[in-house]
């Protein structure tokens, strides 16, 4: 069989991305050798080229460096010339078992039990938190739900390792063969590991010995809630960290910066609360056992009122402007009027019983609490108001009612004695009009303020208390007319109660 014609083309080879070997073509066949590539790539558009073999004129070339390839082309049916400039790169290959021996020489002869530089200096893990969401929070229970990533960097000197790695990427089946800190959550509740479907966690291991470990938890954290002024209130929940069982002068605690970032604010249930903003302190905590350094985040959070605003504050309100309809019914309605001031009052009492169900039963005064007191005082003041009304003008029909009829009995009196004294017996002595004392009922309602008498009371409100001399510095309210002065009355002192009540809690 003949030998086929070839051309020659010039590659040049600099970058690395697939494996595969290329053999060295020499003068002697003897003294070819396979030289191992890995991750060549080609860049250029030509997709039609046909190797046959790749004839390189160096024997050994050093990672990384570009050199020119002579490339031996079969030439096509028609025989046509063609010349590709291409770009490669080269890296010298990693086998699997140059990485496993480079763990088993680290863990030979490691003691996960103890800690880098113990009996030399402190280990100083750099922390830092990446937030996932926050909520929602439970006013309730007083805490809050929290999803983040932690990781914790440190060095060890005992991890150093040569090799053309830089870093060794691992998962969590080796996080149980180092030497981990043991950090905890001090105001953690119930804190939750995610195992689906591994476990979150990721370890890199660096060649001087920096090692990375980050794992993702959910966190149910203790938020003590200052509620006087709720709902117009804010909140800073603490997120707090430290050592369990190395104190200060074991382990030091450090900020890595950016020390806390955060996802987007506005895919977290936070639903009542908004997301203000953030910060973080270092302090050091004195017990029994040692100064332990603690690390805390403040997650500042201000309450929405949207929801109280529907659901308690417009329904009050309402009520209160209802129970004022009252004052424009005729006062001698008794049944519309009782029937209106006792429905207002009972639906008051329901929604202070609805408004403390959100919250725990602390023993303060909150903001929705004075507000919903002060509702019910208006209502319950306004259905008094008509009692007091009723009761006076009830009083005063029934004395004019016994005045009307003991004048009827004088009437008939006198007219039975006018038509007797012709035919009386000469004997018989007449009973003068003037000595018949007539009687007296067993209830004398209201005061006689007449002329010349003085009345006891600051204010007088009854009728015949309007003339005389002795009401000259007094003060007199007709009751009959009490109902014109609630109409007034009572929506001036709500609207001012409404001004300074939200100036005071919103500005102040």
């Amino acid at each position: 069989m003949g030998s086929l014609p070839y051309k020659k083309t010039t590659v040049t080879v600099i970058l690395v991305s697939i494996s595969f070997d290329i053999r060295l073509a020499t003068n002697n066949e003897s003294d070819k050798k396979s030289l191992p590539l890995r991750h060549l790539e080609c860049s250029g558009s030509d997709r039609n080229i046909t190797e046959t073999r790749l004839l390189i004129q160096y024997k050994v070339f050093a990672p990384m460096e570009a050199f020119t390839i002579s490339v031996d082309k079969v030439d096509d049916e028609d025989d046509e010339d063609l010349t590709v400039n291409k770009t490669w790169v080269l890296a010298p290959k990693i086998h699997e078992g140059d990485i496993t021996q480079i763990l088993n020489s680290l863990l030979q002869g490691y003691d996960n039990k103890l800690r880098p530089d113990i009996g030399v200096r402190p280990t100083v893990i750099e922390t830092d938190v990446y937030v996932n969401s926050i909520g929602p929070v439970d006013p309730i229970n007083m805490e809050y739900t929290i999803d983040i990533i932690f990781a914790q960097t440190w060095f060890d000197s005992r991890l150093k390792f040569n090799s053309t790695m830089k870093v060794l990427m691992l998962n969590s089946n080796m996080v149980g063969k180092i030497w981990i800190p043991d950090t905890f959550f001090r105001n953690s509740r119930k804190s939750d590991a995610h195992w689906i479907t591994t476990p979150n966690r990721l370890l890199r291991i660096w060649n001087n010995g920096r090692v990375l470990y980050t794992l993702r938890l959910t966190i149910n954290a203790e938020c003590y809630l200052q509620l006087h002024n709720f709902p117009m209130d804010e909140h800073s929940c603490p997120l707090e960290f430290s050592s369990y069982g190395y104190p200060k002068n074991e382990i030091e605690y450090k900020w890595k910066k950016p020390s806390v970032e955060v996802a987007d604010p506005k895919y977290w249930r936070l639903y009542q609360f908004a997301f203000v903003g953030l910060r973080n302190s270092t302090e050091i905590a004195h017990t029994i056992s040692g100064d332990y350094v603690i690390m805390t985040i403040f997650f500042d959070l201000s309450r929405r009122m949207g929801y109280f605003t529907i659901q308690t504050y417009i329904p009050c309100i309402l009520t209160v402007v209802l129970s004022w309809v009252s004052f424009w019914i005729n006062k001698d309605a008794v049944p519309a009027r009782t029937s209106l001031g006792i429905t207002t009052v009972l639906t008051m009492t329901t929604l202070s019983t609805i408004a403390r169900k959100s919250l725990p039963k602390v023993s303060y005064v909150t903001a929705m609490d004075l507000f919903v007191s002060v509702c019910f005082i208006f209502v319950f003041a306004a259905l008094m108001e008509y009692g007091t009304l009723h009761y006076f003008t009830s009083n005063k029909k029934g004395k004019t009612t016994r005045d009307r009829k003991m004048k009827n009995r004088a009437l008939k009196l006198t007219c039975y004695f006018t038509q007797v004294s012709p035919g009386v017996h000469a004997s018989s002595t007449l009973i003068p009009m003037n000595s018949i004392a007539l009687p007296q009922g067993e209830d004398d309602y209201g005061y006689q303020c007449l002329e010349g008498k003085d009345c006891a009371s600051f204010f007088c409100c009854f009728e015949d208390c309007r003339a005389g001399s002795w009401r000259e510095g007094r003060i007199h309210i007709r009751i009959a007319k009490i109902d014109s002065y609630s109409r007034i009355f009572f929506p001036t002192a709500f609207a001012l109660f409404n001004l300074v009540y939200w100036v005071g809690y919103l500005y102040l």
